[in-house]
């Protein structure tokens, strides 16, 4: 046991409050107290502990509700309850739910020294989840992200899939390489794959690797990313855009821990853990038959959802001044800090970009910045710069590319099919389809009968 453990007790009779926190610092613990249910949950915003002691009987919020409290926001944290009513049903009721331990007062100190050094134990010693995201590189002080964080790094030892959901630029790839590296593959590799970035037709190459000559280009063998992260961690960012014939073969490798390389007729074994990502409504694609579901339940054994950064804007500070520091050594920069009109005015920003937006506006006002404190005004700037129309995804810019084509050829034969899908150089079945799915009608473009 460290003598970093802060243990929080939580109790309305101080003199008892008292005996524990004297008890608890000669055991060699790190204790505070509370006078009530509402407090305790106020101080574990503020600062976390590792185990909580609670009486079962207070004014106001009593020790079961504390811990329902606690385990929404904190699901691995261990709370020991303390009553003075003991009785069979409050015992049976507490551990019901999942409480760590319960004890009727007068209760013996080793018992409840030796409840607390098992609590201890199970959580992994004594660094909190805020510390142990922090020793991975995440900084937060938002009780939902550290609820999200909490889970992820308990799943961490296991070999259980994870897929984290998220909208872009919430940390997705970050927390999928805190999960890695906290699990017993750190060794290992961790690689991660796109699957939304690349064409179809190269990704099962990707993935499974090729043998020479399986296809036009194919000049020598390839391993693909399944065997490069053999004995370590694969990252599937973009999985809910993997087309589905490509989806059976993946759920295939998943199950038989073997991949066969494009081109190959035999099958390589594979150790491999599976963490992946999607920004999209995997729920509707699963609905609209977009997506296996016996692949989502592989893939999901452990689900995460990480909040947007309009969520947990008591972050926004913090990890301004992150990316600060981190722009500064970027560009050999000694900006000190953000003017408090340049922090209210990022805490008060919408970010549709996220946290990869909030990097981008940091790392303009750095490049920009002509003295050592970010001013108001240099912020204003950038956001507005930042929510000008950026590059367009790919599947978005054909999209785009494809209407405005159509609209062009539509014009060019005043809205004759025949002519169009001919210039074209596809059919008149095709080229209607095409016109459906534009919500494009041939007839708009015909010149108006009677006209000059």
């Amino acid at each position: 046991m460290s003598e970093k453990t802060r243990v929080l007790v939580v109790d309305d009779d101080p003199s008892l409050c008292r005996l524990l926190e004297m008890r608890l610092q000669t055991a060699g613990y790190q204790p505070a107290t509370c006078e009530s249910g509402e407090r305790a949950l106020a101080e574990l915003e503020q600062e976390p502990a590792d185990v909580v002691v609670a009486d079962l009987k207070m004014g106001g919020m009593d020790g079961l509700a504390l811990f329902d409290a606690i385990r929404g926001r904190w699901p691995t944290l261990p709370v020991i309850i303390l009553t003075a009513h003991g009785s069979i049903p409050d015992a049976v009721e507490a551990t019901r739910r999942g409480v760590h331990g319960f004890l009727t007062k007068p209760f013996d100190a080793e018992e409840l020294l030796d409840l607390l050094e098992k609590a201890v134990n199970v959580t992994g010693g004594s660094e909190s989840a805020r510390e142990s995201a922090q020793r991975h590189g995440i900084h937060t002080r938002s009780p939902r992200m550290e609820a999200e964080l909490e889970r992820a790094l308990l799943v961490a030892n296991s070999e259980a899939n994870v897929l984290i959901r998220g909208a872009s630029g919430t940390g997705k790839e970050v927390i999928a390489r805190a999960i890695h590296n906290a699990s017993q593959r750190a060794q290992g590799p961790f690689v991660a794959v796109n699957c939304g970035a690349i064409p179809e037709t190269l990704l099962e190459s990707e993935l499974f690797g090729h043998v020479k000559g399986a296809f036009t280009g194919a000049e020598r063998d390839r391993e693909g990313l399944f065997r490069e992260a053999d004995g370590g961690t694969l990252f599937l960012d973009e999985i809910g855009d993997m087309p589905l014939q490509l989806q059976v073969k993946l759920l295939r490798a998943l199950q038989e821990q073997v991949v066969r390389p494009l081109g190959g007729r035999d099958g390589v074994s594979v150790n491999v853990r599976v963490l992946s990502a999607t920004h999209r409504d995997l729920d509707k694609a699963l609905a609209e038959g977009e997506f296996r579901e016996d692949l989502y339940f592989r893939l999901a054994v452990v689900g995460l959802e990480l909040p947007s950064l309009a969520q947990r804007r008591e972050d926004i500070p913090l990890l301004a001044k992150q990316f600060l520091s981190e722009a500064n050594e970027r560009h050999g920069r000694e900006v000190r800090d953000l003017s408090p009109e340049a922090l209210e005015m990022l805490s008060q920003a919408e970010w549709p970009g996220n946290i990869r937006q909030l990097q981008n506006v940091i790392e303009q006002c750095v490049a920009l910045s002509t003295s050592d404190v970010i001013p108001g005004d240099l912020v204003r700037q950038a956001l507005r710069q930042d929510t000008q129309p950026a590059v367009p995804p790919l599947a978005q810019a054909r999209e785009s590319f494809e209407r405005e084509y159509l609209i062009r050829l539509l014009k060019l034969t005043e809205g004759n099919v025949s002519r169009a899908a001919k210039l074209a150089g596809r059919n008149r079945t095709e080229f209607y389809r095409l016109l459906g799915r534009h919500e494009l009608r041939a007839a708009d473009f015909k010149p108006a009968k009677g006209g000059s």
